[in-house]
């Protein structure tokens, strides 16, 4: 039996849905009424019917009943919704899944959330994964790709990659498509390997002898050249040394002209002395033999040269004297300066086109050479400022020095970049010595033993003994500990060899009569000289070592504690040369690539 709340809510809905119809609402009781005439599904259907009522499901389904008396209502189990054709609504596109419709451009371009942008153009509004738009993912073979583009790069051409055009269409250049037939690169390298394959003359017939080849058949069109017989090669070498004479009387024609400037007007004193005479009144004998019996450290700068446009790389005293002071800068000048009264700059040497390299004095101080990086050497006079020759060995010498016997003064050595050391003479202006043993360029040349030997250090971080005159090394000193020693000094007494290490340390060899020995416990450390030749030099009275180093420095060491006792800022360069003044007790004179030359005391 029905409850009352459903009979009411059957009424209801019959009631709402076919309201001009009774024939209809009849029918429908007495068909929901047969229906439920059985006692075992009443319960059930009783609760089903009751959720429906209680969700509202009979709003929007219509039910379809049989006419018939007596018999059961049919179920619609799949009733008709109503369905609105509304094609003006949009509908939202998700652009990271793949679509199954054709989305229309409007759906595609609208933007990810929120209201357009107006300030932006449809373009600037579009998803793109690229500065110029979106790129899909696409599967391209990798061997088709790369011939292709290395046929394009070769040849000029490659197949036209449009999907909708014929497979042997050719865009870039047609004639050299023409040409090879519109191979690839790949095609093309197999076809010209198997053409260009030069083919042998062969002959492997061994009885006939004359024409017979063997595997040493020559190639077809093979053309074999033989070589010259010994008077053509008489006139070749003939030939050849005519063209270097040539190119030598060229490279001096090239050479700049070499004057010098005189910047004092009193040549000459009342008594009719010039400026190579040592002064007397200047409270030190400086033509005595003798040297300062203490030495002290220098405490303060008592004058600054300025006159180089660039760095000074070397500085040389006058010999004995030591009243004058020579300087070499960068700006390819060489200048004459007064270490006492006024403290004038003498004389200016120009003659060189590039940097000037080292400077030595001979024993008088009449002359001095000058090499430079313009591969050229130079002798000068002095006092007058004349070149009276110049040297051009092909390379750069790395330093010069003349032979310290006074029988000798024609002769001096130089150290070349070629990795020789070459012995010229003045008065025929050849080489007459040339030693060869080195690995590396020649640095420094340095005499001891009676000036009958001489060491030499190279780049190939090694010191040779020579004997003068011998081209034949007679001992080689080599460690691998050892760096390239640059900057070479002999102390006053000749009894020890002072050598500034790349390693940042200045190592001591002993001179005992012929033989040079290595001392490994003495070396002095503390300053910083890789990468630059920064001289090396000794007090008058061998108390101390002093050295400049990259930052400007000049470092002092007691030369038997091996401790530094004292160092100061001298330069804003880098300082590359100091030297101690042979008569003086404390007085230093330092040079830098700031351009200055100052004197400490």
């Amino acid at each position: 039996m029905l409850n009352s709340a459903t009979l009411l809510l059957v009424y209801y809905f019959v009631n709402m849905e076919c309201k001009d119809s009774h024939y209809k609402s009849l029918n429908a009781l007495e068909c929901l009424q047969n229906a439920y005439n059985s006692s075992s599904d009443e319960q059930s259907d009783d609760g089903i019917e009751q959720q429906q009522v209680e969700k509202g499901s009979f709003q929007n389904v219509s039910l379809h009943f049989s006419k018939s008396k007596g018999s059961l209502a049919k179920r619609n189990l799949a009733p008709e919704l109503p369905y609105e054709n509304n094609s003006k609504a949009v509908q939202v596109v998700d652009l990271k899944k793949e679509l199954q419709h054709n989305a229309p451009y409007d759906e595609i371009f609208l933007p990810l959330q929120g209201p357009s942008n107006p300030f932006k153009s449809a373009k600037q509004q579009m998803l793109r994964n690229t500065l110029t738009g979106f790129v899909e993912p696409a599967h391209i073979s990798d061997f088709n790709f790369e011939n292709e583009r290395r046929t394009f790069e070769s040849y000029g051409y490659a197949k036209d990659p449009t999907a909708d055009v014929p497979s042997d269409r050719i865009i870039g250049d047609v004639e050299s498509a023409a040409k090879y037939n519109g191979l690839t690169a790949f095609e093309t390298g197999k076809r010209l390997q198997t053409e260009e394959k030069r083919e042998k003359l062969k002959n492997y017939d061994s009885s006939d002898v004359q024409n017979f080849t063997g595997p040493w058949a020559p190639y077809v069109g093979e053309k074999r050249v033989s070589a010259p017989d010994a008077n053509t090669m008489l006139e070749i070498e003939e030939m050849n040394r005519k063209r270097k004479k040539i190119i030598k009387m060229q490279k001096s024609e090239m050479h700049e002209p070499e004057r010098s400037i005189l910047h004092i007007s009193d040549t000459v004193d009342y008594q009719g002395r010039t400026f190579m005479c040592a002064p007397h009144d200047e409270g030190v004998n400086l033509r005595a033999d003798a040297v300062p019996e203490r030495c002290y450290i220098p405490k303060k700068l008592i004058h600054t040269w300025t006159g180089h446009k660039k760095g000074v790389q070397v500085i040389r005293w006058f010999p004995s004297s030591a009243h004058m002071l020579l300087s070499g800068s960068l700006d390819c000048r060489i200048k004459l300066w007064e270490v006492y009264r006024g403290r004038r700059c003498i004389r200016t040497y120009m003659g060189h086109r590039m940097a000037v390299r080292d400077l030595s004095f001979n024993n008088s101080g009449t002359q001095f050479l000058s090499t430079s990086y313009d591969r050229t050497i130079k002798l000068w006079d002095t006092e007058t400022g004349q070149c009276k020759e110049r040297f051009t060995p092909g390379k750069v010498a790395y330093c010069v020095k003349f032979n310290p016997d006074d029988d000798k003064q024609d002769l001096f050595i130089c150290g070349m970049q070629d990795k020789k050391a070459i012995q010229y003479d003045l008065r025929s202006g050849e080489i007459v010595q040339e030693y060869d043993r080195h690995l590396g360029a020649v640095n420094t040349v340095t005499f001891f033993d009676k000036n009958r030997r001489f060491c030499t250090t190279s780049d190939d971080k090694s010191m040779r003994i020579w004997e003068w005159g011998i081209p034949v090394d007679t001992k080689l000193i080599q460690d691998p500990g050892m760096y390239s020693m640059p900057a070479v000094t002999m102390s006053p007494n000749e009894k020890w060899l002072a050598c500034q290490a790349m390693d940042n340390r200045v190592v001591i060899f002993q001179v005992v009569d012929d033989k040079i020995r290595f001392c490994r416990k003495k070396c002095f450390r503390g300053h910083i000289v890789a990468g630059y030749a920064c001289s090396v030099d000794f007090s008058s009275d061998i108390s101390y070592l002093l050295t400049g180093d990259s930052d400007g420095k000049i470092f002092l060491w007691d030369w038997k504690t091996r401790r530094i006792v004292a160092r100061w800022k001298a330069h804003d360069g880098v300082c590359m040369s100091v030297l101690w003044h042979p008569h003086e007790s404390s007085k230093v004179a330092s040079c830098g690539w700031d351009g200055t030359i100052k004197f400490w005391d």
